[in-house]
């Protein structure tokens, strides 16, 4: 009877290199933006035809915050109260500030159909949602995008970064920056 005849080891299969995925966008998180940190400076267009820069703000405390989108509901929402606090926050000498990558016009459209009074800021060309680190990439239904996290920063009379919320939750969230205004 025949021995059975001994198997050879399979043969290993050389490794493939591994296509390397472009770099993505930075996070907030990976700008390296701290509190303490110097805010990246911004210039944009604004709702009314106007212009919105840090440079120009010096002296006062700022609070620019960024939302998705025009006219959506979490947007509309977190829009409205700021727009509700804007007395105090002006009382405070606190200029408010929402960041989309939506156009002025946009803005135009947004700010008349809710009767906003917050200064709404252009980034069309994102590079101050870049700078901030707020343009991520993002999920939804299994589908991945990159958009804007809403997030707020606080800008202190100085320039400097004293306040930074991430994944910003609407409700509460405007209670929460005016007290960290008061405490400026």
């Amino acid at each position: 009877m025949a021995t059975p005849a001994k198997k050879k080891p399979a043969a290993k299969k050389k490794a493939t290199p591994k296509k390397v995925a472009a770099p993505k966008k930075a996070s907030a998180a990976s700008t390296g933006l701290q509190v303490g940190d110097r805010a990246p400076a911004f210039s944009m267009p604004t709702d009314g035809g106007g212009k919105v820069s840090l440079a120009d703000l010096k002296g006062k405390a700022v609070v620019l915050y960024f939302y998705p989108k025009d006219d959506t509901s979490g947007c509309t929402m977190e829009a409205i109260d700021f727009t509700a606090a804007k007395a105090k926050f002006d009382k405070l000498n606190a200029v408010v500030i929402g960041c989309s990558r939506d156009t002025a016009k946009s803005h135009d459209k947004f700010k008349d159909k809710h009767k906003l009074k917050v200064i709404l800021a252009a980034d069309e060309s994102g590079q101050v949602t870049d700078s901030y680190g707020v343009w991520v990439e993002k999920s939804l239904y299994g589908r991945t995008y990159m958009g804007i996290e809403r997030a707020t920063f606080l800008i202190d009379r100085t320039g400097k970064i004293a306040a930074i919320w991430r994944k910003v939750k609407v409700a509460g969230h405007v209670d929460s920056v005016l007290q960290a205004v008061q405490a400026l």
